[in-house]
């Protein structure tokens, strides 16, 4: 069964998602207060709805007994941001995400139960600076203050060597979970793996050890 969406607030962030949901092909509902916004990403969305507040009721009507997953969206509108994300919790959709304006913001989203914070500007931010420091991360996603995962390129230094002479966890106390080779992506690879030149390694660990891998093991 295909999971469906909700998106509550279409500026920006929370229409990219709308068009982006569009073209992969999934059902999403998006909501927002402007007539002009729903207007437009009616085009995108399974379902566009114009709702001038969001409260209980209005939350009810919407039917979102079916909804696995709502993004609440409301740029610099905290109030509205916190409040909807609590009755989304309290109606029972399973997963809430919400975008955060700032870290108190941040702070009472956790607080009344949000399942998931994002900063767009922070985290896409983190990974264009780590993009730009080392050549070899081509991407590098923030899992929590501690751990990351981070798309890395292999160099010549590991061609030909299987993931057992790298020994990466004992040596930088960071996992290999995958790699790509051309358009083929193996998913727990084996220990007698071989990597090739350009292989693009997915490695999951600490902040300091994958840098450190970045730095001496690549």
């Amino acid at each position: 069964m295909n999971k469906q969406f909700a998106v509550f607030g279409l500026g920006r962030f929370g229409g990219s998602l709308v068009k982006e949901f569009y073209h992969l092909g999934v059902e999403v509902l998006a909501v927002d207060i402007d007539e002009e916004k729903v207007s437009y990403y009616s085009d995108y969305a399974t379902h566009a709805v114009l709702a001038n507040g969001i409260d209980e009721l209005t939350l009810k009507q919407l039917g979102l007994r079916n909804i696995d997953l709502a993004f609440v969206s409301f740029g610099e509108n905290i109030e509205s941001s916190i409040l909807t994300s609590l009755l989304l919790k309290e109606i029972g959709v399973p997963q809430v995400w919400a975008k955060a304006h700032n870290d108190y913001h941040s702070k009472v989203l956790y607080k009344i139960g949000v399942d998931r914070v994002i900063h767009p500007e922070r985290d896409m931010a983190k990974r264009i600076a780590h993009h730009i420091i080392s050549k070899k991360i081509i991407d590098y996603i923030e899992l929590s203050k501690e751990f990351s995962i981070a798309e890395v390129v292999a160099t010549n230094k590991l061609h030909n060597k299987s993931l057992l002479d790298l020994d990466i966890r004992a040596r930088f106390g960071c996992n290999i979970v995958a790699y790509q080779r051309g358009g083929e992506i193996v998913v727990t690879p084996l220990a007698e793996d071989v990597i090739k030149e350009g292989d693009i390694l997915i490695v999951i660990g600490r902040n300091e050890d994958i840098t450190r891998f970045d730095k001496k093991g690549v």
